[in-house]
């Protein structure tokens, strides 16, 4: 009773590239390198397909328009759920990041260090939160299809999430910063075992091969939503 689950993370974002961000006021959706990244990844599984059951999307809009390219590729409609989006940043969501550091952050960090159960801004999530709550929308989607293949498009944040859930670690714990390229697809097998605990199998991370022959880089130049403390980021 195996549940394959594959993570895409996004194609580039306004937001990777402009100092924006990302939530979903401030998300403009794909850049036209970021369209370019979904096409190539939609050819990608048109002719080496994903025999998949079900296709999911974060709701923010950046996944959403990667989702249409997978879609036409799967032949899937496209499911929402809020509790794939990256972490919410709340009142600071299409500000500048100089903005949010001066509103939010007034200079009182102390460059890589970070606190994990601090507030992104007001209403917005930490770290800790944010955690919680993409690790509950993972295990409520291999809960929910067992012996089933699921493609989920979501962002950094939730691919590093996955690693969090599979080894069991909290926020209080060391992070596994692992930079997904955008489009790219990380690949995990997750099944019940005989004594009631899971067992996550890592299949593949980080598969972005269609984008090798291209001329469109890896990485985007910045993240979406900036982590607190620092320069490092959850997502683009």
């Amino acid at each position: 009773m195996a549940t394959e689950l594959y993570l895409v993370r996004h194609g580039e974002a306004v937001a990777n590239v402009e100092p924006v961000i990302g939530g979903m006021h401030g998300d403009a959706g794909l850049t036209a390198r970021g369209r370019k990244q979904a096409r190539l990844l939609e050819h990608r599984l048109r002719y080496r397909p994903v025999p998949a059951d079900r296709l999911v999307s974060s709701s923010l809009p950046r996944a959403l328009e990667t989702a249409e390219y997978v879609a036409r590729a799967l032949g899937l409609p496209v499911l929402r759920d809020d509790g794939l989006q990256e972490l919410r940043p709340g009142e600071a969501d299409g500000l500048t990041v100089e903005q949010w550091r001066a509103r939010y952050r007034g200079g009182d960090e102390t460059p890589g260090t970070w606190d994990p159960y601090r507030e992104f801004s007001p209403s917005g999530e930490s770290w800790a939160t944010f955690l919680a709550r993409a690790c509950g929308a993972l295990s409520r989607l291999v809960a929910r299809h067992r012996d089933e293949t699921v493609v989920a498009v979501c962002h950094a944040g939730v691919v590093e999430a996955s690693f969090a859930l599979a080894f069991g670690l909290g926020a209080s714990g060391n992070r596994v910063d692992c930079a997904p390229s955008n489009t790219s697809l990380t690949h995990w097998r997750h099944r019940p075992s005989s004594a009631g605990e899971p067992e996550w199998k890592l299949v593949s991370f980080n598969d972005a091969d269609h984008l090798t022959s291209s001329d469109l880089p890896a990485a985007p130049p910045r993240d979406a939503v900036p982590l607190p403390g620092g320069d490092s980021a959850t997502d683009a």
